[in-house]
């Protein structure tokens, strides 16, 4: 049989989980990058100084995350249509062209194909660096949701929560893969590995079957396969959509904020010239502590067979640790970056966040949820820019308030993230095998 409909053994069900977890290291290394390498590429480009934080919001919580979004409704529809391999395949395809397109951006003269590039406002390497970004953010965000609805369709109930933490595990070692990259490399380069190892997974995915639950739907004609609006109607329905992605929110607040931008926030806390992180180091610690948090995370859900009582314990230590990245942080270099780690696992609840979406919804609507959400969740860091820099203002712009108006953002979405945990079903141990309208 093809590796889409062929006999789901141990060793098709291991396979999925290596190339899930593989496929999710190489989304993260390149959805990572750019914060990496934003102050060295931005410079190279002829940015100012005095403009490398708008510019780097606005490529990376503006428009990268905005085709994250995109990508995520589409992938996810494509997903409950066609099936989770065929997203596995299209989306790893787009963004590893984009990351490759990434290496080579430059300003090109107004002649000759260069005309046509300035017709279309890239002839500047920005202008080319933004819409990139747009593109890569849109090809990456189907690929942690297809893999985990492929993987939890694919594994049994109780070993279900095990592989989801073994592919958040594996995949958030991305972005240590992708700091150390940098530190040998130019970010030219950096790109260029990003996007040849998405093109080298594709061959390593053509062995993957596709879920036997797809199949199911999709042989019995399932009504309302990726039907997106249906994520919206009746209310109950859409609280739970609601409350899967506002548990996650404060991940990519302290990703998106506190840690990719602990340059920023570090001076406005008096930390000295010479003395403050830098965000590469930052998002490297940090994603230190998220490799152990996921699988901690997911192993006292395993633990206590309960979904929901892991994200509590977990939210409960992210507001220790964000307290603590505020207070003790600022005191030294090495403190700081130790608060990065710590901030990092009590934020490790990633693993747990999309094994929950994954058992929230049914067979016809679970890969455009599972894809979606994750990449809502990750658009919030546009939102939680927004308060930050509408905060500042609020602040008057001192040299205080960037971590002032941090710490605002952080008092109102996590609270928001604790309360939405109670509006979630439990589903530790449930059977995937059931659709929406058998839900209801």
């Amino acid at each position: 049989m093809s590796a889409r409909t062929g006999p789901i053994t141990e060793k098709a069900k291991i396979l999925a989980i290596v190339v899930a977890a593989l496929g999710y290291f190489v989304d993260i290394f390149d959805l990572l990058l750019f914060a990496i390498v934003r102050v060295d590429s931005l410079k190279s480009l002829g940015v100012a100084a005095d403009q490398l934080k708008p510019v780097g919001l606005w490529l990376d919580n503006y428009l990268q995350v905005t085709g994250l979004v995109i990508g995520g409704i589409v992938w996810g529809v494509l997903g409950d249509r066609r099936g989770r391999l065929s997203v596995l395949f299209g989306s790893i395809l787009v963004y590893s062209i984009a990351n490759i397109l990434n290496a080579f951006i430059s300003d090109v003269p107004n002649a000759g194909f260069g005309a046509l590039l300035h017709s279309l406002g890239l002839g500047s390497a920005i202008n080319q660096y933004g819409a990139l970004r747009f593109i890569a953010g849109f090809g990456l965000a189907g690929e942690l949701g297809a893999g985990i609805t492929l993987v939890s369709e694919l594994v049994s109930k109780e070993r279900r929560g095990l592989a989801t933490t073994a592919i958040a595990t594996v995949g958030i070692c991305g972005a240590i893969a992708a700091y150390f990259i940098t530190r040998v490399v130019e970010w030219r380069t950096a790109f260029l590995i990003g996007g040849i190892m998405g093109l080298a997974l594709l061959f390593l995915r053509i062995g993957v079957v596709e879920s036997g639950l797809f199949r199911t739907v999709q042989e019995k004609q399932v009504r309302g396969r990726g039907a997106v609006w249906l994520l919206f109607t009746p209310w109950s329905r859409l609280r739970r959509y609601l409350a899967v992605i506002v548990c996650a929110i404060p991940i990519w607040y302290a990703v998106g904020i506190l840690i990719k931008y602990s340059d920023a926030i570090g001076a406005s806390m008096g930390m000295p010239e010479g003395a403050r992180p830098t965000p590469g180091l930052a998002i490297m610690w940090c994603y230190v502590g998220l490799a152990f948090g996921d699988l901690a995370s997911g192993l006292l859900s395993q633990w206590l067979k309960s979904r929901r009582k892991a994200l509590l314990v977990f939210h409960a230590l992210s507001v220790l640790s964000i307290a603590a990245y505020f207070i003790v942080g600022p005191l030294s270099l090495e403190l700081f970056y130790g608060c990065a780690i710590g901030v990092g696992f009590t934020c490790g609840y990633w693993a747990v966040f999309v094994t929950v979406v994954a058992e929230q919804f049914g067979t016809n609507l679970r890969a455009t949820a599972t894809t979606s959400a994750p990449n809502m969740v990750r658009w919030s860091a546009a939102g939680s820019a927004f308060l930050w820099a509408s905060c500042e203002k609020l602040l008057g712009n001192t040299p205080a308030s960037p971590w002032q108006a941090a710490m605002l953002v952080g008092a109102l979405v996590i609270p928001l993230a604790i309360v939405s945990v109670f509006f979630l079903r439990e589903t530790y141990g449930r059977d995937l095998h059931f659709t929406e309208d058998e839900m209801a």
